[in-house]
């Protein structure tokens, strides 16, 4: 049972209770596709208060602007051309076609988000979920989409076959769609339980997948492996008359079948390996306390309050945590109730540990705290197993 992910407790309200949900996930052994057994509905989520801006990351930005990039290049787009982003929160990638003069429009059902993007990057954005009505308005307004994306918006829906449905609608007629998800199959190789919320609804991998786009008359064409999130993957899809599939889809569908994603043993294997990893991060951080030692948190994502809540570490492990969010400065963590600090608490508290949570962005992050004048503390590395690194980011092992 835990709370809500990205439900963060405003610090007036530290002493009312929270709800808490079930989390747990479960496996078809016909189609492979690995979803939560209980949904909530999405405006549980996505509301005007919702606190995740992609805008924060540097490497997020760094990341966006190389696809932008990229794909302008690859379909050849321009002013003539039509892009929307599905998901698009602040306007942290459309901004980089709106640099380029292509005209865009982003969707997203968080109101915040969508007056950010438009004050702060001038990115038009929808307040709406998408789906197949949306996109039947959004065809109606503007015409197809030369380019849609989904970066990270796959996995948040529940009613996966009627966001794909939205797709064949608004897709022109040579068109492409890319989808950016976090891939199951890393998930289960590197432990990275954490991933599973009650925002995700689906876990993924092509396996899964390609039978829901060919039920809405889509095709993947075309795969790329990303090292986002732990290991991502990004999917070309098209119309199904399209015939130049590349090679690349057909070898990761062979690598997911090699992997064992379609055997159910495989599934159960990463429960048993989930289950040790929170016994050594328990372990680790009681021989610390018992030794007299601070420990302080980095970030405040919503994969660390699964790995938090899930392991049963609270107050009494962790002082404080830092985030570079401002809308998260202030809020107390979801269950655990750690305050969230700005990151010059760091500094000024020298903690002698500092537990990662959103451990994808350790390099990032590493670099930032490495730059405290004099300060000699550790990072502790959660997944795939904890680890200790010095305070530049070297393994106490080297």
């Amino acid at each position: 049972m835990t709370p809500i992910s990205n439900a963060f407790v405003r610090a007036e309200h530290a002493s009312l209770s929270e709800r808490f949900y079930p989390l747990k996930s479960f496996v078809c052994d016909h189609c492979w596709l690995v979803q939560l057994e209980d949904f909530e509905t999405p405006e549980t989520h996505f509301h005007a208060d919702y606190v995740y801006f992609s805008s924060f990351s540097d490497s997020w930005l760094a990341h966006a602007r190389t696809f932008a990039e990229k794909a302008a290049a690859r379909l050849g787009l321009d002013a003539r051309s039509r892009v929307v982003e599905v998901g698009s929160n602040d306007g942290y990638l459309l901004q980089y076609f709106v640099q380029r003069g292509i005209p865009c429009l982003g969707v997203d059902p968080a109101a915040n988000c969508a007056k950010a993007a438009w004050e702060l990057r001038r990115v038009p954005t929808e307040v709406a979920f998408f789906g197949s009505k949306s996109a039947t308005r959004l065809r109606e307004q503007g015409g197809t989409a030369d380019l849609i994306i989904a970066n990270n918006v796959l996995a948040h829906v529940p009613d996966i076959n009627d966001f794909v449905a939205g797709f064949k609608i608004l897709l022109g007629e040579r068109g492409i769609a890319t989808f950016e998800f976090p891939h199951v199959l890393e998930m289960i190789r590197n432990v990275e339980f954490d991933t599973i919320y009650h925002e995700h609804y689906s876990y993924l991998s092509l396996l899964a997948l390609e039978p829901l786009f060919a039920r809405h008359g889509l095709r993947v064409i075309d795969v790329e492996r990303l090292s986002t999130h732990g290991g991502s993957l990004r999917l070309y899809v098209a119309h199904d008359d399209r015939t130049d599939v590349l090679d690349s889809v057909k070898q990761l569908r062979r690598e997911e079948v090699q992997a064992g994603l379609d055997r159910l043993a495989t599934y159960e294997t990463f429960g048993h390996r989930v289950r040790q990893l929170k016994r050594s991060l328990l372990r680790l951080l009681i021989e610390l306390i018992e030794a007299g030692k601070s420990v302080a948190a980095y970030g405040a994502p919503a994969k660390g309050n699964t790995l938090l809540n899930y392991c049963g570490i609270g107050r009494d492990f962790i002082s404080f945590t830092a985030d570079r969010n401002v809308h998260k400065q202030g809020l107390l963590l979801p269950g655990t109730r750690i305050p969230v600090l700005a990151p010059d608490e760091i500094a000024r508290r020298r903690p002698d540990y500092v537990l990662i949570l959103p451990w994808n962005l350790r390099q990032e992050i590493v670099q930032q705290i490495s730059q405290i004048p004099d300060w000699t503390g550790h990072f502790i590395i959660p997944v795939p197993e904890p680890v200790i690194l010095d305070s530049r980011g070297n393994s106490d092992n080297d």
